[in-house]
């Protein structure tokens, strides 16, 4: 009878060891140029989705700011969807060109 109470726990015990404890860990085998040209399309990638995320509250504000009616608190709050969407949008291409701008010191500097 208690038998059949370890036998679960034991199993569950195993089971998870078998997940958790680390095999093999083998490198990779790639150069430097591969890992820049990742790193490249991840900052391009996520450049342009933040483009379209601020495309898309540019026009959200403007139809805000159209659709105000003359109302003080929505036409506020309209222009600060306007200009924190240009701030995001500028914000993400500085980032860009700042991370082609390490990018290529790093190069010349360690070598591709």
């Amino acid at each position: 009878m208690r038998l059949k109470k370890t036998i679960p726990k034991f199993s569950i015990w195993i089971f998870l060891t078998l997940i958790f404890v680390p095999g093999n860990a083998f490198a990779a085998s790639g150069s430097m140029t591969q890992v820049d040209s990742f790193i490249k399309s991840v900052i391009t990638a996520i450049t342009g989705i933040a483009g379209l995320v601020a495309t898309g509250f540019f026009v959200l504000g403007g139809f805000k700011y159209i659709t105000s009616s003359g109302n003080p608190h929505n036409l506020e709050h309209a222009k600060r969807t306007i200009v924190f969407s240009a701030l995001g949008l500028a914000i993400a291409i500085a980032a860009f060109v700042l991370s082609s701008i390490v990018t290529s010191l790093a190069t010349s500097a360690f070598g591709s």
